[in-house]
């Protein structure tokens, strides 16, 4: 039976037994199921700045984790062994349960832990497994975070946010173009920063590739449009490292980035540059 997956734009119809093109959820028996539901394979103790969040409990710690599979084709993804794999990756199964459990004693640890971030691969396509741990966790009195491409429908999106601390979304370029070119769609991430704003604390990061989406114009047209929702809202302007089918890319020049920092505080208060 050919069913449809309502959870991202890319809308996959499914055959009885096919996998979506995130490789993360698949038809079974006519019900949309999430194949990656608490198949790990990332788990560390990370600080919070490193999701990145700046403006989030600074100076803390935060259990992240991760599956594999993702919605978008980003040529220089920066974690394809994971976000290109499908059920055939190394995972170690962990029930919601488990992993707020597993948060729970490192919040006792000398570091501490403030709760549970998903991130890695993109987390979202993983849905059913981050409502229900973001569930628990509240519960437990610990935060949830997640660092997402935002590339998912209105409806699922907006059931899920009232579970969601803070949230990091990728805005990848600002042109329909470059988020063709990515397999993505530039209106749906713009307004789902829009309705994360309702909800939780909100940072954007933009990757700078070298040649796609790095001129001052686009920068400027970004962080305005930003700006106009909430110049308080942190950016982060991150610098591209040569990865998956761009390893014969040259890193982003560190002089753009400070440069596109400078454009984008033109706009709003708080812009950090990354990977530099």
């Amino acid at each position: 039976m050919s069913t449809v997956c309502t959870l991202c734009p890319h809308h996959c119809q499914l055959e009885s037994g096919q996998t979506g093109l995130c490789r993360a959820r698949k038809n079974r028996d006519g019900t949309i199921q999430c194949s990656n539901y608490g198949q790990l394979t990332a788990l560390a103790l990370d600080p919070i700045e490193k999701k990145p969040l700046r403006r989030f409990y600074p100076g803390s710690y935060i259990l992240s984790v991760g599956s594999y599979g993702c919605n978008l084709r980003c040529p220089f993804c920066q974690n394809s062994s994971i976000s290109m794999a499908g059920e055939e990756s190394g995972t170690l199964f962990v029930s919601p349960e488990q992993l707020v459990q597993k948060a729970q004693e490192f919040a006792h640890a000398p570091r501490g832990n403030i709760g549970l971030a998903f991130t890695y691969n993109e987390p979202l396509v993983g849905y059913e497994y981050v409502r229900d741990c973001s569930q628990l966790a509240h519960i437990k009195g610990l935060k949830t975070v997640v660092v997402t491409n935002g590339m998912i429908c209105k409806e699922p999106f907006q059931k899920l946010l009232p579970l969601i601390d803070a949230i990091n979304i990728d805005l990848k370029g600002f042109t329909p173009q470059y988020y063709r070119h990515l397999g993505g769609d530039l209106k749906t991430v713009m307004q789902n920063i829009v309705l994360a704003l309702q909800f939780c604390h909100v940072e954007v990061t933009t990757l700078i590739v070298p040649g796609e989406n790095d001129s001052a114009k686009e920068m400027s047209a970004e962080a305005s449009w930003l700006a106009s929702l909430s110049p308080d809202i942190p950016l982060h302007i991150s610098r591209f490292f040569p990865r998956y089918r761009e390893e014969d890319k040259e890193p982003t020049p560190v002089h753009v980035i400070y440069h596109l920092c400078e454009i984008a505080r033109q706009f709003l208060h708080d812009v950090y540059p990354g990977n530099c």
